[in-house]
């Protein structure tokens, strides 16, 4: 199973995360083990769908393996973070117009058990 930390380095993983120049309270870049990865605001790993820009097309079965980043439509978001409307009226968050997924399969902090998901059609969302 892919990991990158263990429940009790939490401490070293939030205060990387906060350290970003692009984190908020929703939306922040975690670094641990050389790794830099996107996380929301329950520090819980961040993925992409490969060739999906600026529209969603994860719904229906799709999104309940990978939910949807969903945040209020009026939420303050850092640089190059923006939120898009899906077709059921929830706003999205996007990194460049990328949009943003949770794995149903992490269950603890640190867990990326979806990097690589269906057959490298998803991955571990990454800052550029």
């Amino acid at each position: 199973m892919k990991k990158l930390i263990a429940a009790t380095a939490f401490s070293l993983l939030a205060s990387n995360a906060n350290a970003s120049s692009d984190s908020t309270e929703y939306v922040m870049n975690g670094l641990l083990n050389g790794q830099v990865f996107i996380m929301d605001q329950d520090h819980m790993s961040l993925y992409f769908l490969a060739h999906e820009v600026r529209v969603p097309r994860c719904y229906d079965e799709c999104a309940v393996t990978y939910p949807p980043a969903i945040l209020p439509a009026d939420t303050d978001l850092p640089q190059n973070y923006t939120l898009i409307e899906r077709k059921d009226g929830q706003m999205q968050i996007t990194y460049k117009g990328k949009p943003l997924y949770r794995y149903s399969g992490d269950s603890a902090i640190g867990d990326i058990n979806g990097d690589d998901g269906l057959g490298g059609v998803w991955s571990l969302a990454r800052p550029e």
